[in-house]
């Protein structure tokens, strides 16, 4: 079986083919295209709704056939046209949409609805040991910080998450505070290595965006106020950050808080086995810390390949393709919504 993948949430057009391989075998990706608007939007801080939708409308024809051409495959060889319908910037989602509509109906093929946050986790399906229901899945993205138990290859269910602000955007504006460009994630990442490196400390303290209480919550506010707050005193006295330090300090903070919700996340699910995707899931300072979190409760790890965590057509293909399985197929009315269900 073979499905195309189509992703147009945020600020990258991508599309990609994959393809399950043997019987008793596992998903594979064919091809993976991606067309990136980082380099736009960088002018402006952070992604602009309206030049990331116009942008996915140049790209998307070009993405499409490459994805096609890099897989070698024709139209005629696949069985179905898996699209991201939600969350996400809704004039970005809609040309995704349409544009798989139009290529589905015309060629014949069945129309596949794929929940962007639920492709994050499918992402871990292309690795050698995929995981398989029940398990615990953490997406860590710009827009989302949550648990899911995830019931069946379709069916997840929300045990936790932030309240306000998720870890992607509290990385990456508090690294343009402090002089780094957009996105800030990777930057703050080796930024932060070398703070530990220089083993220099700061006289802060930032509250942990962990809540207390029976819960799986997050609040990410509070911590990017008071980096925010003591980031602007310095500037008033006009004194310089040090930038590795301060960035080592906010870093460990963001993972220890994320890791520490782990214990009682597996406890409470019954499982073992948990997937950590989402662009921030790319980060080494959280891959080690959840990696030791899981370790110290004895549970596994899945974690996707760094290039499946950031917004790829893989990760909607690989979820397409159980949700096609389990006969869930889209008509002419599907329609795009920024909005998760």
């Amino acid at each position: 079986m073979l499905i195309l993948g189509i992703e147009t949430s945020c600020d990258e057009t991508s599309a990609a083919v994959v393809g399950y391989v043997g019987e008793g075998g596992r998903l594979v990706a064919l091809s993976n295209i991606v067309a990136s608007q980082i380099d736009t939007h960088r002018l402006y801080g952070g992604v602009v709704p309206e030049i990331a939708g116009r942008a996915h409308i140049e790209a998307i024809s070009n993405v499409v056939e490459r994805a096609l051409s890099e897989a070698g495959v024709e139209i005629s060889d696949l069985d179905g046209v898996a699209v991201t319908t939600h969350p996400g910037l809704i004039g970005a989602l809609l040309v995704g949409v349409n544009f798989a509509k139009a290529f589905a109906f015309a060629n014949k093929l069945p129309l596949i609805s794929v929940n962007h946050i639920h492709a994050h986790t499918a992402a871990s399906y292309l690795t050698e040991t995929p995981p398989k229901p029940p398990y615990l899945s953490l997406v860590v993205s710009g827009g989302h910080t949550s648990f899911y138990l995830v019931k069946s290859y379709t069916e997840y269910e929300e045990i936790g998450g932030t309240r306000d602000d998720a870890a992607g955007e509290a990385f990456d504006k508090i690294g343009r505070v402090i002089g780094l460009q957009y996105p800030a994630g990777a930057a703050m990442d080796k930024l932060a290595h070398e703070g530990i490196a220089l083993g220099e400390k700061l006289d802060l303290k930032l509250p942990t965006p962990a809540l207390t209480g029976d819960n799986l919550d997050f609040s990410f506010s509070g911590l990017k106020t008071a980096a925010l707050n003591y980031l602007n005193k310095l500037a008033q006295q006009n004194v310089e950050v040090n930038r590795p330090a301060f960035a080592a300090l906010y870093t460990e903070t963001v993972c220890s808080a994320i890791a520490k919700k782990i214990p009682e996340a597996i406890k409470s699910s019954g499982v073992k086995q948990l997937v950590m995707s989402g662009g921030v899931a790319a980060n080494s300072h959280l891959r080690a810390a959840v990696g030791a979190a899981c370790q110290k409760a004895g549970a596994e790890l899945i974690l996707p390949p760094v290039s499946l965590c950031g917004d790829n057509g893989v990760m909607v293909a690989a979820q397409g393709y159980y949700e096609l399985k389990a006969g869930r197929v889209s008509d002419s009315n599907l329609n795009a919504s920024a909005e998760d269900d």
